[in-house]
């Protein structure tokens, strides 16, 4: 059996990689282009393969011998396409199953783009005959080292989340039920799995969590949506993912992102980590200036 990963090099789908290969599986990883990342994966034993998933050609081309792939796809405009390009080339390749990443807030109302377009996505999908689950995870563990920033007082999250709640949940978790839906996907066909963590939190908690585990202070401050926008762009986000990230703000908000759950055991067997045991584990990732920069040029204006 062949297992197709797309987004190989992402946080999700490198990790998924990983377990598949030390599980003994044979993978095929599906990447923008060849270097340092994809080079780590083909030295697990992973097969290379590059293309773009709005080329027809190339995914149906990757698709050949798969028994069942992983799609993922970023917050970038092409969701869409992509799906249909996808569903066909797996459909004609006769692959088993689909596992789909989507996001906690696709639905048909969202005001996000991204989000409603996930939730097409996810409908896309259930039209095909090959099996297909949907995950859809809350915010990622990992989102805590993108927006972090150090001053003088220590670390801070400057957020737009007001005293909203959620438990983030890790990409190497999120991996290990991707793996293992894909290696027996009949019992979750047609599922839609919520991917959280074992504790919900404010964020007032979670900076708790980080000093308890990075021994030092570290506070949440809550800033305004249209700041955070500000924000958003001064690090270079293109338009489409800034309208998507100021949505799903608000929809955190008004508790889209709320809830634990232990579905990451149920599924895998072992327990999901929590913000304690990610931030001990990645403590080097905590060393960068993540939204420090961009805070630092914002009050510069």
């Amino acid at each position: 059996m062949t297992y197709l990963i797309t987004g190989a090099t992402g946080k999700t789908g490198e990790r998924a990689v990983r377990t598949l290969r030390v599980r003994g599986h044979r993978v095929r990883a599906f990447v923008h282009s060849r270097d340092e990342r994809s080079e780590a994966l083909e030295n697990l034993g992973a097969e290379i393969v590059t293309g773009d998933l709005l080329d027809f050609h190339a995914v149906s081309s990757a698709m050949a011998g798969v028994t069942a792939a992983y799609f993922c796809y970023p917050i970038l405009p092409g969701l869409l396409d992509a799906t249909a390009i996808f569903a066909q080339a797996a459909s004609e390749a006769g692959v088993d199953a689909v596992v789909n990443m989507s996001q906690i807030s696709a639905r048909r109302n969202a005001k996000s783009h991204a989000a409603q377009n996930h939730w097409l996505s996810e409908r896309i999908f259930d039209r095909s005959a090959f099996k297909t689950t949907h995950l859809r995870p809350t915010f990622f563990a990992e989102w805590l080292t993108w927006q972090w920033s150090r001053d003088e007082q220590g670390g801070v999250f400057r957020l737009p989340f007001a005293g909203g709640r959620h438990a983030p949940i890790a990409a190497a978790d999120q991996a290990r039920v991707i793996a293992t839906i894909l290696t027996n996907p009949a019992p979750h066909d047609r599922q839609v799995y919520p991917l959280r963590g074992p504790v919900e939190l404010d964020h007032h908690g979670i900076a708790a969590e980080v000093a308890d585990a990075l021994d030092i202070p570290v506070r949440y401050e809550s800033i305004d949506l249209p700041t955070f926008e500000e924000l958003l762009a001064i690090q270079g986000r293109v338009p489409y993912a800034i309208q998507h990230l100021v949505n799903v703000a608000q929809d955190y908000r008004e508790g889209i992102f709320a809830g634990a759950d232990n579905l990451v055991e149920v599924i895998t067997g072992t327990p999901a980590k929590t913000v304690g045991e990610f931030v001990a584990a990645n403590r080097g990732e905590f060393d960068g200036t993540g939204q420090q920069i961009a805070w630092e040029k914002l009050r510069a204006r």
